[in-house]
C-alpha cells in the first residue's frame, strides 16, 4: 500500500540578528582620525621650526664643558651631549635643518619630475623613449649611493645637499606623473582643444598638469618622509649639513659611543626622526584617500 502519511516539516530555528556597520563608515571615520593626527603632528614641526627662537632659549651651539653628558632635568629637559650642549635646543633647531632640506628638495625634484613625466607622455616618440630610459638608469641606482657619490664630488654643504637630494629623486615622479599623462592625452577634451588648434605648450599646461596635481600632492608628502630619512643618512655619515648646526643624523652619530651612559643623546633625535616620517607617510596615505575621485565620496 502506498505511503499516506504526512511528512513533518522541520522548522529552522531564527538566526539572531546582527547589526553590522557599513565597512565605509568605519573606514570613513579612521581616514579622518588619521588625517587630523597626521595633521596635527605636521603642523607643529612646521611651526617649531619656522620660529625655533619660541620655544627654546638656548643657542644649540653653545658650548659648556662643565655640563657634559648630563641627563634630563629640569634645567636641561632632554640632557645635555659630549660638549655640554642642551640637547631640547639640539633637537628643536635640528627639525629646522631636517624640514628645510625636505621640503626645497621636494619642491625641486617634484617640479623636474613632474615636467619631464607630462611633457614624455604627452609628446611621446623619441622624446619618451629618451627620458624613460633616463629614468630607468636613475631608479636602478640606490638613492642613498647616488647621493653619496654626487655629495662626496661637490662637498657637504646645505645648498648642495639641497641639490644632491632633488638629483637623486627626481625620476619617480617622471615616472609618476607620465603615466597620468598618458591616459589624459586620449580624454576628449585635450582631443577637442587639440582640435580647436591649441599648441603642445598649452595643452600640458592648461590641461594635462592641472589634472595630475592630485597625484603630485600625494607623491610629493610620501617623498617628504624619504628625503629626511637621506637626509639623516648623509649627516650620519658626515656628509650632511656640516657643524656646528644641529642635525638629527648628526646627532645619533655624536651618541652612539654614549648608549650606555647617555642614551639620550642619539635615542632622543632618532625619535624625533621616526615621529616626523610616520607623520608625512600617514599624511600621504590619508591625502590618497581624500583626494581619490573613488572615494572621496566616502569622506
Amino acid at each position: 500500500m502506498p505511503d499516506t502519511s504526512v511528512p513533518t516539516l522541520t522548522r529552522r530555528p531564527a538566526e539572531p540578528s546582527v547589526t553590522v556597520l557599513p565597512p565605509r563608515s568605519r573606514s570613513r571615520y579612521g581616514a579622518r582620525v588619521q588625517l587630523v593626527l597626521a595633521l596635527a603632528v605636521a603642523l607643529v614641526l612646521v611651526l617649531v621650526a619656522i620660529a625655533p627662537g619660541l620655544v627654546v632659549q638656548k643657542d644649540p651651539t653653545a658650548i659648556a664643558l662643565g655640563a657634559t653628558l648630563q641627563p634630563p632635568s629640569a634645567e636641561h629637559w632632554l640632557g645635555t651631549d659630549q660638549l655640554g650642549r642642551d640637547m631640547f635646543s639640539r633637537v628643536v633647531y635640528g627639525a629646522r635643518i631636517s624640514l628645510f632640506v625636505a621640503l626645497c628638495a621636494v619642491t625641486l625634484a617634484g617640479v623636474i619630475g613632474a615636467l619631464v613625466g607630462v611633457t614624455a607622455g604627452y609628446l611621446g616618440g623619441v622624446f619618451d623613449a629618451i627620458a624613460m630610459r633616463v629614468v630607468d638608469i636613475q631608479l636602478a641606482l640606490p638613492a642613498v649611493i647616488l647621493a653619496l657619490v654626487l655629495v662626496g664630488a661637490v662637498g657637504p654643504s646645505l645648498f648642495n645637499l639641497i641639490v644632491v637630494l632633488s638629483l637623486a629623486n627626481w625620476a619617480r615622479f617622471a615616472r609618476v606623473t607620465r603615466s597620468e599623462a598618458l591616459t589624459l592625452r586620449t580624454r576628449d577634451f585635450v582631443l577637442l582643444s587639440r582640435l580647436a588648434g591649441a599648441s603642445r605648450i598649452r595643452i600640458i599646461l592648461s590641461h594635462i598638469a592641472p589634472n595630475v596635481v592630485n597625484t603630485f600632492i600625494v607623491l610629493a608628502t610620501l617623498d617628504v618622509g624619504i628625503i629626511i630619512i637621506l637626509e639623516a643618512t648623509l649627516s650620519f655619515l658626515g656628509l650632511g649639513v656640516p657643524p656646528p648646526e644641529p642635525s638629527w643624523g648628526s646627532m645619533i652619530a655624536d651618541g652612539r659611543q654614549y648608549l650606555e651612559t647617555a642614551w639620550w643623546i642619539c635615542g632622543v633625535p632618532g625619535l624625533m626622526l621616526m615621529v616626523t616620517v610616520l607623520s608625512a607617510n600617514l599624511l600621504g596615505d590619508a591625502l590618497r584617500d581624500w583626494l581619490s575621485p573613488t572615494a572621496s565620496r566616502n569622506w
